[in-house]
Order: C-alpha cells, then sequence, then structure tokens
C-alpha cells in the first residue's frame, strides 16, 4: 500500500483544496492530511475561520481522505513520515523546494495550485463584500 502525506490549514474547503486531495490520492491507496492546529496557527500569525476540530471533521467527511492528523510544528514533519510509513509527500507548488529535506525519506512532489482560488482570496473578497 503506498500512503501519502499533505499538510495546511484547510480553512474554508474550496475546489483548491479538493483538487490538491484528489490528486494527491490518486498518487496512492491511503491519504493522511495534517491539519495545522489551532496552536500551531497562532504560531504561524493565522487566524481559520474554522476551528480545528471543525476542520477536522470536514476533512474527513472527503472521500479521498483516509486520516487526518494534527500538525503541531514544523519539525514534525519527519517524524510524521517516519511513524506513519509515508511514501509520498504532497505540496502545493508555491512551497516549491522547501520540504526537499524530506528526500531522504520518502518521495516529494509539488503539486501545481488551482488557478484563481485561494482561502486568502476568499477571505479578501467577503471582507470586500462585507464593507461595500
Amino acid at each position: 500500500m503506498k500512503k501519502v502525506i499533505t499538510y495546511g490549514t484547510f480553512d474554508l474547503i474550496h475546489n483548491g483544496h479538493i483538487n490538491i486531495l484528489r490528486r494527491a490520492k490518486e498518487m496512492g491507496d491511503y491519504l493522511i492530511v495534517a491539519i495545522s492546529t489551532d496552536e500551531f496557527n497562532k504560531i504561524k500569525n493565522k487566524k481559520a475561520y474554522h476551528s480545528y476540530e471543525n476542520r477536522k471533521a470536514i476533512l474527513e467527511a472527503i472521500r479521498y481522505v483516509d486520516e487526518v492528523i494534527p500538525e503541531e510544528t514544523w519539525e514534525q514533519k519527519v517524524e510524521d513520515v517516519i511513524k506513519h510509513d509515508v511514501d509520498l509527500f504532497v505540496m502545493g507548488d508555491d512551497w516549491k523546494g522547501k520540504f526537499d529535506f524530506l528526500k531522504e525519506y520518502c518521495e516529494v512532489v509539488y503539486l501545481p495550485r488551482t488557478v484563481g482560488i485561494s482561502t486568502s482570496k476568499i477571505k479578501e473578497d467577503l471582507f470586500r463584500v462585507n464593507n461595500g
């Protein structure tokens, strides 16, 4: 069985998220999604609209996702790859090169992002609509 892992906040789920999850799952048999905890988001100076528990429940309902685990630190990726016997690490290509250190432990693939959509853009659009 080929195991794949990806990481992210996965707030305000949109077609870009679904595309990356679908493509990641197509590359293996079992997809693990590590999502940033609320505490880790604070460290990264990020604020998610949905709580960790809600984001986890939403991801668990997506058919491409087999398991959801918490991301609590930047450094845990090597430990996760080893602990979960991961064969492939997948991230969006805006992170290209940032996780190449994992090539010692598994294959690393950077997938193109869906053009024209991001959680940041959704938040900006909602702010603009609500503030005229």
